[in-house]
């Protein structure tokens, strides 16, 4: 419910206090089904589209009033363009948005801007969303212009009042944007964001670009923001520390579609969806004392593949240990496995497999698991399998007493085999006198092998005689040969030693 305050004749939305957390009964204040969002690309002189860019693919989720819902996931996954499709800074492709009760998604500019102060969106640069050309003053003062509403005491007195709630001084009315810090710069967005008293802001990377300090300052001033005014929060993020501070429940995007639903305690303790344990791997543990606590890192291979042509099936299946035949061939619903859990997997994490009947790796999944620590996919195997034999126990446990089989029943099938096992064994005699032929036909006689043996010693000790022993005949002529070429030198070394010799003999 939504109170008014009358003052001067102008009408204030007051917020009424959010209900309590974890509550059931309350109102869906967003609702979005099957949006998409496509970005047509184009080419030739005359333009014709030639493919489409599917930044959002199809998603569907609800956001309650008084809760956060924040959204994670890789870079490019399409969080930043549902974040202005759903606060209709941009036309959506397909799908349905249900604001308050009410379909906005095919609202014309005219009949937006009333609903444009209860939906206000906080941006990622806090450098490039302020005017540098306008003062403070004029850029936290521009929804009551465009509005129309007059607050009490005037305009320059909310301004100051909304400055000095987000942190900063009354003082930088009259300041520029360059004269701030780039956490002062996002307060003053903030500030912007909430001069109306919105019941659904989108924050989109609020904390992303400031330092550690300054996001801490900043997310508790969102948090004491929410509770005092009331506010309805999507918060779009990196980082899953920030996320978990501040989010009810948590929704995981991976390539345009969501992959996981659930709420803050049940996503971080037990992540269902392969890609958001990878995800909580990748979370540091700035701790030394809880490292050896932490579980492996888990690493996955290659990029994210391109929007423009994303992968069949399954779209994580091109990176994922686990991808079957049936992740690339066909999609997985968004189905609630556990309650208040949703989860987009044929084969989940600590759960029992949607489709246990394929269980063939695929080449990509088989490359990805080298990537896996074995401890991690040993633990998930022994997880998986003790939840099937829960499950399967469960089911044991609530099968009718009427579909058991009655005991003569039973007892009739048991006398059965026993007559089959009868029929199948040989009697005992038969199989004696079969092992006693085998024997005999595969053992020889005692005499057989040793005549054998003995022939085989002869064969061996006359090959070895003829290679070792030349025969005497080759060793004469070998003897002969050799004291013919010895003499040949000897005469043929007196001769060139002792030239003329012959000559002078004669002449004397």
């Amino acid at each position: 419910m939504t109170e008014t305050n009358k003052t001067d004749g102008a009408a204030i939305p007051q917020q009424a206090p959010a209900p309590e957390t974890g509550g059931d009964d309350r109102d869906v204040l967003l609702r979005v089904e099957g949006l998409t969002k496509h970005f047509p690309i184009k080419k030739g002189i005359l333009q014709r589209q030639v493919g489409a860019v599917k930044a959002v693919d199809g998603i569907d989720f609800e956001v309650r009033k008084g809760e956060t819902l924040g959204v994670v996931g890789e870079s490019g996954c399409g969080k930043s363009t549902m974040g202005r499709v759903i606060t209709r800074l941009q036309d959506p492709t397909g799908g349905r948005i249900t604001f308050d009760g009410q379909d906005i998604t095919r609202l014309g500019t005219g009949r937006m801007r009333p609903l444009r102060r209860d939906i206000q969106m906080i941006f990622q640069d806090p450098y490039g969303s302020l005017n540098p050309r306008h003062t403070i003053g004029s850029i936290v003062s521009a929804p009551f212009r465009l509005q129309g509403v007059e607050p009490e005491g005037g305009v320059k007195k909310e301004v100051q009042r909304l400055l000095e709630l987000v942190g900063l001084s009354p003082e930088h009315y009259n300041r520029y944007p360059h004269e701030f810090s780039g956490g002062q710069r996002q307060r003053i967005g903030i500030a912007r964001a909430l001069a109306l008293k919105p019941k659904l802001v989108v924050a989109d990377e609020p904390v992303s670009a400031l330092d550690v300090s300054i996001q801490a300052q900043v997310v508790n001033l969102m948090d004491d923001l929410q509770d005092e005014l009331g506010l309805t929060y999507v918060i779009i993020a990196h980082d899953l520390s920030v996320v978990r501070h501040v989010s009810d429940r948590i929704a995981v995007m991976y390539l345009g579609k969501m992959v996981e639903i659930a709420d803050r305690t049940s996503l971080y303790e037990a992540p269902m969806h392969p890609y958001t344990k990878a995800l909580m791997s990748a979370v540091p543990v700035p701790d030394p004392k809880r490292r050896g606590a932490k579980s492996e890192r888990i690493l996955l291979r290659g990029d994210v593949p391109s929007p423009i042509s994303p992968p069949s099936g399954c779209r994580f299946h091109t990176r994922c240990w686990k991808a079957t035949e049936i992740c690339k061939t066909t999609e997985p619903q968004l189905l609630e496995l556990r309650p208040g859990q949703r989860v987009a997997c044929h084969h989940p994490e600590n759960f029992a497999d949607q489709a246990p009947q394929d269980t063939v790796l695929l080449t990509a999944a088989k490359e990805a698991s080298e990537l896996v620590p074995d401890a991690v996919l040993e633990e998930s195997a022994e997880t998986s399998a003790a939840v099937a034999a829960e499950v399967a126990e469960t089911a044991t446990t609530k099968e009718p007493e009427a579909e058991k089989p009655s005991v003569t029943k039973a007892e009739e099938t048991k006398a059965e085999e026993t007559k089959a096992e009868t029929v199948e064994k040989p009697s005992v005699d038969k199989a004696e006198e079969t092992k006693a032929e085998k024997v005999e036909v595969e053992k020889p006689s005692v005499t057989e092998v040793a005549e054998t043996r003995v022939e085989k010693a002869e064969a061996e000790k006359s090959e070895a005689a003829e290679v070792e022993k030349p025969s005497v005949a080759g060793v004469e002529e070998t003897k002969v040969e050799k004291a013919g070429t010895e003499k040949a030198e000897a005469e043929k070394v007196e001769k060139t030693e002792k030239p003329g010799t012959g000559k002078a003999a004669e002449e004397k």
